[in-house]
């Protein structure tokens, strides 16, 4: 693409990149392959948007590596979102923005700042995750692991909030895709309550751990993630864990320490502590010259 721009000024040049008529599907529409029956087609002229859709499926497809190895490979895995993550932060800052203006009447999501920068903090949030069961395996503080928790909360609930912002951008999102956002944020904050109520139970502080408890079992009543039979068996399994827990420390709370439970407006502040950032994308350098003859 690089080497076509520097013979922009030719004649043929020109005429072979004027009217590409390259088509893509969407897979953040509600009518792309998140919901696929009707594909939604957006025509790209231009090879500068097409390099953007090649960098999102790039980043998608690391991504999807990681996942794939998850179960293996933690440290892997980990090293794997943040390359996407930092490939869709390089979209962001040096690729799209130079492509303002230049919009397709159709205005692709792949091709926009914000949505690569919420795709770059969703993999951040992805990458922490996993280091945070890694930190779990080796038995790291409870204290630590709640803040490391909700620091994949604030990732994500920075993503929602960009999401929100361009709102009017974003018109026809899936819904798919923003229930997966707050699935995981629920998710997460209440693994990291869970933490900080062991914590007080710990203390013998029985009836903050009691409200901690009461609050997050509170953002997973009546929330059933649509999609995927996978989502709903990790919610409901961190919905039990929860609920399990909260019915131990009430039953302790009742008949040994009797203290009354903490109100919301008495309940500790969370706290979150990101420890993860992307790897920045290299260039690739081509092998040999690209040489058009005409």
């Amino acid at each position: 693409m690089f080497r076509v721009e520097s013979l922009d000024n030719n004649a043929k040049v020109s005429q072979w990149t004027s009217d590409l008529r390259i088509r893509w599907t969407s897979v953040l529409t509600t009518s792309g392959p998140f919901g696929l029956t009707a594909l939604k087609y957006y025509r790209v002229d231009n090879l500068r948007f097409e390099l953007a859709l090649i960098l999102f499926l790039y980043g998608g497809l690391l991504r999807e590596r990681a996942l794939e190895v998850i179960s293996t490979d933690l440290v892997e895995a980990a090293t794997l979102f943040r390359k996407a993550a930092g490939v869709y932060q390089h979209m962001a800052h040096d690729v799209l923005p130079m492509l303002q203006g230049q919009q397709p009447s159709e205005r692709i999501p792949e091709c926009e700042s914000a949505m690569a920068t919420v795709m770059s903090l969703i993999c951040l949030a992805e990458a922490q995750a996993v280091i945070v069961q890694k930190a779990e395996e080796k038995a790291t503080s409870g204290s630590l692991l709640a803040k490391l928790h909700y620091g994949v909360v604030q990732f994500l609930e920075e993503a929602n909030g960009l999401l929100q912002s361009h709102s009017t951008i974003f018109l026809d999102l899936s819904e798919k895709f923003k229930r997966f956002i707050n699935t995981c944020m629920i998710l997460h904050e209440g693994r990291s309550q869970i933490y900080i109520a062991n914590e007080f139970k710990k203390q013998e502080k029985l009836g903050v751990a009691v409200g901690v408890l009461r609050y997050a079992a509170n953002k997973f009543q009546g929330r059933t993630p649509g999609g995927e039979e996978s989502w709903k068996s990790i919610f409901k399994q961190e919905a039990d864990r929860l609920g399990d827990l909260l019915r131990k420390c009430e039953h302790q709370n009742d008949f040994i320490w009797r203290e009354k439970p903490a109100r919301v407006d008495e309940l500790p502040i969370l706290e979150g502590k990101k420890i993860v950032s992307p790897i920045d994308y290299q260039l690739p350098k081509l092998d040999r010259d690209l040489i058009f003859v005409f």
